[in-house]
């Protein structure tokens, strides 16, 4: 029976001794120096290449400097050395009153109080992008808690100076600049490398139906008022123009009444001017051609009454075309 011994050597068997083959520990150790050096190259090159997509940046760090790789493709990187870390170039997302994912409201988030002591529940939709990795990565522990606390604070402090008619209906546009632009701006002063892009009230409202209504019956009551305004402005837009035009109707005929009695005052004018100038030149002419003419115009519409003084009896003469005109002596013919 053969007999194992816990070393290599001679063994026995019956009566009989054969020898085993003493392994060769140098080539073994060859062997496993070779799988180390094996294992060590192929760790070595999976640490010392990476690859960058087109959305994608790449933070460099060597020994405690830090650069930005933005050109996408297969890089290299000293294995064990630099450290990479990558960030994406889109755009990224959160809410305030709300989960993005769930679409749950989230009450604590999106109740808030407006400058006329009513309460609204006011859902916020941002969007942002990371415009400096370096920053990202090394300016702050967590730079999207940041952002999103700071946003709370400037919503609530922003709606907190509106009425609440304003944030419900005319004032949501001017609100979510307002904010962006405070957010943003207190994100410059914080310096963590992110860009606001986008910030857009989902949705407002009041809190009770009772609220809701009255709100409603304010907005009816608001558009009623506009309808009315407009009809109003149509009417005065078709009124006007016609007011306008008797206007300069009226304007031109009293211009040209003007323009005409102007013109016969000077007409008369210039015959009284040479009138007078013809008498200076002869006074005793001007003054019986003028008596003549006078008594032209008065004599034809007068009535002549002939009576012989003692009597009351009186003979109208209409007309002076031929008057027999009785005398003790005769008759005489008058014109």
């Amino acid at each position: 029976m053969l007999e194992k011994n816990n070393y290599y050597g001679s063994q026995q068997m019956g009566g009989g001794q054969f020898h085993l083959k003493t392994p060769n520990f140098k080539k073994v150790k060859k062997a496993g120096i070779g799988v180390a050096v094996g294992v060590v190259v192929l760790l070595t090159a999976s640490q010392s290449f990476y690859s960058l997509q087109e959305d994608e940046y790449a933070v460099v760090q060597t020994f405690g400097y830090a650069q930005v790789v933005e050109t996408s493709g297969i890089k290299f990187k000293i294995p064990f050395v630099q450290n990479i870390n990558k960030v994406s170039k889109a755009s990224k997302q959160f809410a305030v009153g709300y989960d993005l994912e769930t679409d749950e409201s989230i009450d604590k988030e999106s109740f808030m109080i407006t400058s006329d002591y009513n309460f609204v529940n006011v859902d916020f939709y941002f969007e942002y992008q990371i415009s400096d990795p370096i920053k990202y990565f090394y300016a702050s522990e967590d730079p999207e808690t940041i952002v999103k606390n700071l946003a709370q604070s400037y919503i609530r402090d922003t709606v907190g100076s509106h009425k609440v008619d304003e944030v419900l209906t005319t004032g949501k546009y001017a609100i979510q600049s307002e904010i962006k632009t405070k957010l943003q701006e207190r994100m410059d002063e914080e310096n963590i490398g992110i860009q606001i892009t986008n910030a857009v009230i989902q949705d407002a409202e009041v809190p009770t139906a009772e609220v809701a209504q009255a709100f409603k019956n304010v907005e009816d009551a608001k558009q009623g008022m506009e309808t009315a305004i407009n009809n109003a402005n149509a009417d005065a837009n078709t009124r006007i123009p016609a007011a306008n035009a008797q206007a300069d109707k009226i304007i031109k005929d009293a211009q040209a009444e003007k323009a005409a009695l102007i013109a016969e005052a000077e007409g008369q004018t210039a015959r009284f001017n040479s009138l007078y100038e013809e008498y200076i030149k002869f006074p005793l002419v001007t003054k019986q051609r003028m008596f003549y003419e006078t008594m032209e115009e008065v004599l034809p519409k007068m009535k002549i009454y002939i009576t012989d003084g003692s009597t009351q009896t009186m003979l109208p003469l209409d007309s002076f075309s031929t008057v027999d005109i009785q005398s003790g002596s005769g008759t005489k013919e008058d014109k």
